[in-house]
């Protein structure tokens, strides 16, 4: 079986559209070639409007879904165009995430995958994560199906993005969770210096750890939960930002703590669970800073992909659980989301 897939993802620290085409192949087991893949910056309207979606009314919201759906749906016109694509049997789209509140059961993945249809002209299947939270599951991580049959040569792969998530085996089965929030925050902080983010880590290299700071967010309850859990941007609002800004510390060493923290946090997942080998991926493999608090701190052999790997991974899975959805195949495991069984998910347009 050969078939060739566009996946669409939209990180929560929107650092742009991540598309991403592959060919993927099944004999005994599957393969994957990325045959283009690029990021689209977003233009500076449509990054306010997505970062502002959150506080909007339902009317509002709505309009957005849509508008941004046709939005997905002329990137995409626009990639294959570009690239000359011809063999094209469908596009999995994540969307942007606004609201992520499994234990009320809502998940919202704004961009309608019947605008991205109805603009591309092609079979299109979207919104991967509402049924599971429906069953009872977080509705995250939901990569490491993709961890499972793509990349199950590593012990463990970790992903840096807006957050950071971790997936491994564990006895038969495998396990998956969000560890702490990275470029969601970092991000957000380094703003102040009128930056976008934080190149190489060197911003947080200047700053000193505030150890009180420091000691508050490390007894945050959420690392002490047992998993499955995940995170989400209304997490970071409740928990997160007040302690960032009711200390008296310079920002420059709030990033600087955070980036601790965020190692801390991290390298002790890897150690508690004994990993000899990890696979690091997301844009927050570029934080050299960051990878060598944590390199540090554990023993364990972290690997570093090539740009491809780490820069689109997210989006390959994504077209990966549109072709497993096509074919009506397991596409998210209970064990990492916590839901009621594994199961099929993915509205197809």
């Amino acid at each position: 079986m050969i078939l060739h897939a566009i996946g669409l993802m939209s990180g929560t620290s929107l650092d742009g559209l991540d598309i991403c085409f592959v060919k993927f192949e099944k004999h005994d087991s599957w393969n994957f070639q990325i045959l283009k893949a690029e990021t689209v910056s977003y233009p500076k309207d449509w990054e306010n409007r997505l970062r502002n979606s959150i506080n909007l009314s339902a009317e509002e919201l709505l309009e957005l879904n849509a508008e941004y759906g046709f939005y997905l749906g002329k990137s995409v016109n626009e990639f294959i165009l570009k690239h000359q694509i011809k063999n094209i049997d469908l596009i999995a789209s994540h969307g942007h995430t606004v609201f992520h509140q499994p234990q009320r059961k809502f998940t919202l993945q704004i961009g309608d995958g019947r605008a991205i249809k109805l603009e591309t002209g092609l079979p299109v299947i979207y919104d991967f994560r509402t049924q599971d939270v429906l069953m009872g599951g977080n509705g995250a991580p939901l990569v490491p199906i993709g961890d499972e049959l793509l990349f199950s040569q590593y012990d463990a792969c970790l992903n840096l993005g807006g957050f950071s998530n971790i997936s491994l085996r564990s006895g038969h089965k495998r396990i998956a969770f969000d560890i702490a929030p990275v470029n969601i925050i970092l991000n957000q902080l380094v703003q102040k210096f009128n930056k976008s983010y934080d190149e190489n880590g060197s911003l947080a290299k200047t700053g000193k750890v505030n150890q009180d700071l420091l000691n508050s967010l490390n007894s945050l309850s959420f690392y002490r939960q047992s998993h499955p859990k995940s995170l989400g941007i209304e997490w970071c609002h409740k928990n997160i930002s007040p302690l960032l800004n009711s200390n008296d510390v310079d920002t420059i060493d709030v990033l600087a703590t955070f980036t601790e923290h965020i190692a801390l946090q991290i390298s002790q997942i890897i150690n508690e669970s004994g990993i000899e080998n990890i696979l690091f991926t997301g844009g927050g493999t570029y934080n050299t800073f960051l990878i060598e608090k944590i390199k540090g701190r554990t023993k364990a052999e972290i690997i570093i992909p090539e740009k491809e790997i780490i820069e689109y991974k997210e989006a390959l899975i994504f077209a990966f659980m549109g072709v497993l959805r096509l074919n009506n195949e397991i596409n998210v495991l209970a064990s990492t989301t916590g839901s009621s069984h594994d199961h099929s998910s993915g509205i197809m347009a």
